[in-house]
C-alpha cells in the first residue's frame, strides 16, 4: 500500500536543458533522469524548430510517474508516434540528423495507440500476473460484476447461473483454491448452495484495477490458494494540491441493461475523500433462438474512503462499504431477494522509516453478507413457498513489513487472520478461523537474474454449531496446520528482450465452509471430517516485451492429494451429494501475443487449455474447460477505433457425470462453439469517450461446458445448461473531469 501522487507532473520538468536552437542539442530530463536526447546540428532551421516543439510532448508521454496524454487528432498518417502523441517525421529523410532512444516507450516504428475497448488481458510487468483496468470498456458488454471482468483473461471461465454472481474457475479449479479479495480483505457469500459467490458483490467500476497473480507462487495473501488469488484494488492516494477529479459512465444494452457509475476525488495534499457509487439492472436476457432465461437482476452499491496523508511517506484510511441487490438465477429453484453487504475497514501505511525497513502496512476490516431466498419474489413458486436468509461475518486483518536487509535483499514479512461465522435463519451452524504468518524474499543475484520465494505457516480451526439432531458432528471442532512455500527463478536474456521463469509451489487449503458443512459423507450425513487438500505445482514461462510486440507462454503441471471432490450420488429419495477425497492431477497453460503494426492496427491472440485426471477412479477430473481460443483485430486512431473479437472453443468430451467442485457438477459432453463480436469508439474529447459493440454477432445459441444446469421452472424454456446470452448491443458513455 503507497500513497500515490495523482496530479500532473508540472510542465517545467520537460524543459529543455539548453538553447537547442543554438547548440544543435536538446534533452528532455524527468526527476533528473533523461527520456529523449537529440542532436540535429544539421537540421534546417524550419524543422529545428518543429521538434523543439513537439519533443516536450513526447517526453511528457514517455515519463514514468506522468498521466497518460491525448494524441494530436489532426496530424499526418505519415507521422511517427511516441507514446500516443504524434511527432513529425521530419529526420526521415536526413540522414545526418540523429535521433537517440533513453525511453523504451519511445516507439517511431508504428502508432502506437490505446484502444477504446479492451478484447484482451496482456500480460504483467512480472510473471504470473496480469492486470485489468477496471474503467476501460471491454468486450464482451463491460462489466457488471467480479465475474464478468476476468472473462479478458487467457486461462479463466466463468459457470452461469444468470444474469449475474457467476462463479470463476482458473485454470480448471473454483471455489476457495481461488481467492477473491477486495482491498486485501476477504468477501464470502452466504448461500449454502453458492447461489451468492463472492463475484456477486463486487462491482469493478469501485475499483482503481484488477490483479490476477496465476499458481501458489505467492505467500503474501493468504492460505489455500492453489489456483491463484484476484485482487481488486483501490489504493489510498496523496493529491499534490487541493483538488477535484470525476471520473463517470453510463452503460446501455439490450434487454434493458442499465448502468451508472459515479467516482469522485478531492481533498488536499494532507487529507482526501474518495466516493464511488455504481448501479446496475438488467431484465431477462434471451438466448440465440429467442428463448428467455431467468435471469434479471438490480444492484448497486456506494463506497466511501476518507484519508489523512501528512506527508508524502504517510497514509491513514477509514473506508466503508453499503451493497445491495436481487437477482434471479435459471440454475437453482429460489432466486436471491437480498444481496447485502455492510463493509468497513481501517489500514494504516508508512515508508521510509529507516535504510532497513522500506515501509509497513497494517489493515483491519468487517464484512458482513446478508442474503435471502425464496422461490416466490422474482418467480411464480408453483407449490410450497419457501425462504431462507443465511448471513455470513468475516473479522479480518493484515501487517507487513517491507525490509532492506542488504544490498540486492528484499524480505516481506507479516501476519494475517479471518475470523468467519455462517448462520443459517439467525442461528449459527459455522465457525471457522485462520492464523497465519509469511515472510516473502526477492534476491537479485546479478543484473538479469532473481530468486523469489516464500514460505506461510496457518493454523485453521473450525467449529460444527448445528444441532445434534441436525448433523451427525454437531459441537465437534477441528483444527489444522497448513504450511506452503514456492521458490522461483527469474531471468531476462541478455540477447532478445525476453524473461523466464520456473517456479514450485506447494499449499495444503483447508476444507471451505460449503466443503464443510453443505455435503454428506460417503458414511455419514456431514463432511465436516474431509481431509485438507495438498498441492504440488511447477510453473514455467516466458514473456517477450519490445516496442510492438509483446507475447508469453506459460505452463503448469501439478499434483492434488486428497482433492475434496463434490460428487452427486443416489438417485430419487435416495439422492444426495457428498464431498470425499480423492487424488488428482493436472497439466495446462496459456500462450498469446500482441502486435501493433502500420499506422494504427493491432491484432491479439491467445490459447488456453487444462486436462485434469481423477486418478483415484480413473476417470477425467470433472469441470474442466475445454481448449479456447480468442483473435482480436482493432484500428485505432486518435479519434476512432474500429475491432472485432473471435472466440473459439472446442468440444469437450473429457468429463465425470456428477463430479466436481462446490461451482457445479459435470453434465456430459458439449460441443464446440465460435463467437463473433463487433466493437467500435470515438474520443468526443479529452475529457468523453463513447463506445459500443455487438456481442454474439451472428446469434449463436450455446452453453459453456462448466455452466449450471437448468432448474426446469416451467415459466422459462428448459434447458441441461443455462444458456449464454444471444446478440447482445451495447453502448458507454464515459466522461472524466
Amino acid at each position: 500500500m503507497h500513497a500515490h501522487r495523482v496530479s500532473p507532473a508540472p510542465a517545467s520538468l520537460f524543459a529543455p536543458v539548453h538553447d537547442g536552437l543554438r547548440t544543435g542539442t536538446v534533452a528532455f530530463h524527468h526527476n533528473s533522469q533523461p527520456l529523449i536526447s537529440m542532436n540535429f546540428q544539421s537540421f534546417p532551421v524550419h524543422k529545428r524548430l518543429a521538434l523543439l516543439f513537439s519533443l516536450p510532448a513526447a517526453a511528457f508521454a514517455a515519463a514514468p510517474d506522468a498521466p497518460p496524454a491525448q494524441a494530436c487528432p489532426h496530424c499526418s498518417p505519415a507521422s511517427a508516434v511516441v507514446s500516443n502523441l504524434y511527432i513529425p517525421d521530419i529526420a526521415a529523410d536526413d540522414e545526418e540528423g540523429t535521433i537517440e532512444k533513453t525511453s523504451d516507450s519511445f516507439e517511431s516504428s508504428a502508432t502506437r495507440l490505446d484502444p477504446l475497448v479492451i478484447t484482451a488481458s496482456p500480460p504483467g510487468d512480472r510473471p504470473l500476473r496480469v492486470t485489468i483496468d477496471t474503467k476501460a470498456a471491454a468486450q464482451p458488454i463491460p462489466a457488471q460484476d467480479g465475474a464478468d471482468i476476468l472473462k479478458t483473461v487467457p486461462g479463466i471461465s466463468v459457470s452461469r447461473k444468470g444474469g449475474t454472481g457467476g462463479e470463476v474457475i482458473l485454470r480448471g479449479a473454483a471455489g476457495s483454491r481461488l481467492d477473491i479479495l477486495v482491498d486485501h480483505e476477504s468477501i464470502l457469500g452466504g448461500c449454502p448452495g453458492r447461489m451468492d459467490p463472492p463475484t456477486a458483490y463486487i462491482f469493478p467500476d469501485a475499483y482503481d484495477e484488477v490483479i490476477v497473480l496465476k499458481g501458489p507462487q505467492t505467500v503474501l495473501y493468504g492460505s489455500g490458494n492453489s489456483a491463484g488469488v484476484v485482487l481488486f484494488e483501490s489504493e489510498p492516494v496523496r493529491l499534490e494540491s487541493p483538488s477535484a477529479s470525476l471520473d463517470a459512465s453510463l452503460t446501455f444494452g439490450s434487454f434493458d441493461r442499465n448502468d451508472q457509475s459515479a467516482s469522485v476525488l478531492a481533498g488536499t495534499p494532507d487529507f482526501y475523500v474518495k466516493v464511488a457509487a455504481v448501479r446496475s439492472d438488467s431484465d431477462d436476457y434471451e438466448d440465440g433462438d429467442g428463448n428467455k432465461v431467468h435471469s434479471r437482476y438490480e444492484r448497486s452499491t456506494a463506497r466511501a474512503a476518507l484519508g489523512w496523508t501528512p506527508d508524502e511517506n504517510t497514509v491513514i484510511e477509514l473506508h466503508g462499504a453499503l451493497g445491495e441487490g436481487e437477482a434471479a438465477y435459471a440454475h437453482s429453484m429460489m432466486d436471491a431477494t437480498r444481496l447485502d453487504r455492510e463493509n468497513i475497514g481501517l489500514r494504516f501505511g508508512k515508508r521510509g522509516l529507516a535504510p532497513l525497513v522500506e515501509s509497513l502496512e497494517a489493515s483491519l476490516y468487517y464484512n458482513h453478507i446478508d442474503h435471502v431466498m425464496d422461490n416466490y419474489s422474482l418467480r411464480d413458486p408453483g407449490g410450497m413457498a419457501m425462504a431462507s436468509n443465511p448471513e455470513h461475518t468475516l473479522w479480518g486483518g493484515r501487517a507487513l513489513a517491507t525490509l532492506l536487509p542488504r544490498e540486492n535483499t528484499k524480505l516481506e514479512l507479516g501476519g494475517d487472520f479471518r475470523l468467519g461465522t455462517h448462520s443459517r435463519d439467525s442461528v449459527d451452524d459455522a465457525k471457522i478461523d485462520t492464523w497465519g504468518l509469511f515472510a516473502e524474499a526477492t534476491q537479485t543475484l546479478a543484473t538479469r537474474h532473481r530468486v523469489i520465494s516464500g514460505l506461510r505457516l496457518d493454523a485453521w480451526s473450525a467449529e460444527d454449531r448445528r444441532s445434534v439432531s441436525g448433523s451427525s458432528t454437531g459441537g465437534d471442532d477441528r483444527s489444522e496446520t497448513l504450511p506452503a512455500g514456492f521458490l522461483r527463478y527469474e531471468q531476462d536474456l541478455a540477447a532478445v528482450p525476453v524473461t523466464v521463469y520456473s517456479g514450485i509451489g506447494y499449499t495444503r487449503r483447508a476444507p471451505d465452509y460449503w466443503e464443510l458443512f453443505s455435503y454428506e459423507s460417503a458414511g455419514s450425513d456431514s463432511s465436516f471430517n474431509v481431509d485438507p487438500e495438498k498441492t504440488v505445482q511447477l510453473d514455467v514461462g516466458a514473456t517477450w516485451k519490445q516496442g510492438p510486440l509483446t507475447a508469453f507462454v506459460s505452463a503448469f503441471a501439478n499434483d492434488v492429494s486428497d482433492y475434496i471432490l463434490i460428487q452427486k450420488t443416489g438417485s430419487g429419495m435416495m439422492a444426495t451429494t457428498i464431498a470425499r477425497n480423492i487424488d488428482a492431477r493436472s497439466i495446462g497453460g496459456e500462450a498469446g501475443f500482441g502486435y501493433a503494426f502500420g499506422e494504427g492496427w493491432r491484432i491479439d491472440a491467445s490459447v488456453a487449455y487444462v486436462r485434469g485426471r481423477n486418478r483415484t477412479d480413473g476417470l477425467p477430473l470433472a469441470q474442466q474447460p475445454p481448449l479456447e481460443g480468442r483473435i482480436g483485430i482493432g484500428y485505432t486512431t486518435p479519434v476512432w477505433s474500429l475491432g472485432a473479437l473471435a472466440r473459439l472453443v472446442d468440444r469437450q468430451d473429457r468429463y465425470a457425470v456428477d463430479q466436481g467442485s462446490v461451482a457445479g457438477q459435470d453434465l456430459g459432453a458439449t460441443s464446440g462453439f465460435a463467437v463473433f463480436s463487433i466493437n467500435g469508439g470515438w474520443r468526443i474529447s479529452g475529457q468523453a469517450e463513447l463506445t459500443g459493440g455487438i456481442d454474439n454477432l451472428f446469434d449463436k445459441t450455446y452453453a459453456e461446458h462448466v455452466s449450471r444446469a437448468g432448474d426446469g421452472d416451467p415459466a422459462y424454456i428448459a434447458n441441461l445448461r443455462v444458456n449464454e446470452p444471444g446478440r447482445t448491443l451495447w453502448i458507454k458513455l464515459r466522461v472524466t473531469f
